[in-house]
């Protein structure tokens, strides 16, 4: 996707040849062409794959020519470029500036999409910290929000999903660690998180069944036959729903949804579909 309008841009205009004019430089340094020979041959050069050099190519447009429309483009570009090396801070700064700049261009949805991968591809192991994460989040709900038509809108729903599955998963892990140590209290306030908030994720049934088991090893019988007849109803072929009809079975107690619990407020007007 990200190439996919690199590639536009190229034929968008005129391509000229590396070796079609010499660089005239001033005494200062500065290549005095005009804005679209040094764009264009910005563009060879990323055709090319050398992405390093064409981006400082497109740095060179866009200090020497900063109001025309090629330095604007030179803009986004600097953002394609980063983004292509693996320099995703960079890219996002450059998409960032872009963006502050020309709110309004008919590009500025590709930047946000530049900006939500860099933050995307800096998305951290399950385990640690995910601010990272939460950037990414933001940042494609910004794309979706704002540019809901944009070419980058589908892939921007379906990694803002993949960002959420993350971030459950973080919670979910912190608390099985609660768990696997009896804190069920603490456990319970990171599985609630996921329900409340992360319904639609891939750790919803886990969390239900985990909810079960941490009110059930509390002696909270009518908060774990609500959150096992929530996940019985929402996924009842679940694994998980079939683990927690046999732990409340050991009591003697089925599945019963008390309908002012909070788990079935959280589900009010839930559709699995």
């Amino acid at each position: 996707m990200v190439m996919r309008f690199a590639q536009a841009a190229s034929a968008l205009v005129l391509v000229i040849g590396l070796g079609a004019c010499g660089n005239r430089v001033t005494e200062l340094g500065f290549d005095e062409r005009p804005a679209d020979e040094l764009y264009n041959e910005g563009l060879v050069l990323m055709n090319s794959g050398d992405y390093q050099t064409a981006q400082l190519k497109f740095e060179e447009v866009d200090r020497l020519h900063p109001y025309s429309e090629y330095g604007r483009k030179a803009q986004v570009m600097q953002a394609f470029a980063s983004y292509s090396r693996g320099r995703y801070t960079d890219a996002a700064v450059s998409a960032k500036r872009f963006l502050a700049l020309h709110p309004g261009d008919a590009d500025a949805a590709y930047a946000q999409y530049i900006l939500a991968m860099s933050y995307y591809k800096q998305i951290p192991d399950v385990t640690r910290d995910q601010d990272g994460t939460e950037r990414a989040m933001e940042a494609f709900k910004t794309l979706i929000d704002k540019y809901p038509d944009s070419e980058y809108a589908d892939e921007g729903r379906r990694r803002y999903r993949a960002a959420q599955d993350q971030i459950a998963g973080h919670e979910m892990e912190i608390g099985r660690y609660y768990l696997e140590r009896k804190e069920n209290l603490a456990a319970i306030n990171r599985f609630r998180v996921v329900v409340e908030k992360y319904q639609r994720t891939n750790q919803i049934e886990e969390a239900l069944f985990r909810l079960t088991e941490s009110y059930y090893a509390l002696g909270l019988t009518q908060e774990a036959q609500t959150a096992a007849a929530v996940l019985g109803h929402n996924f009842p072929q679940s694994r998980w729903y079939k683990d927690a009809y046999s732990l409340l079975e050991t009591g003697g107690f089925p599945p019963e949804e008390n309908k002012s619990s909070w788990i079935s407020r959280a589900f009010d007007g839930f559709n699995v579909l």
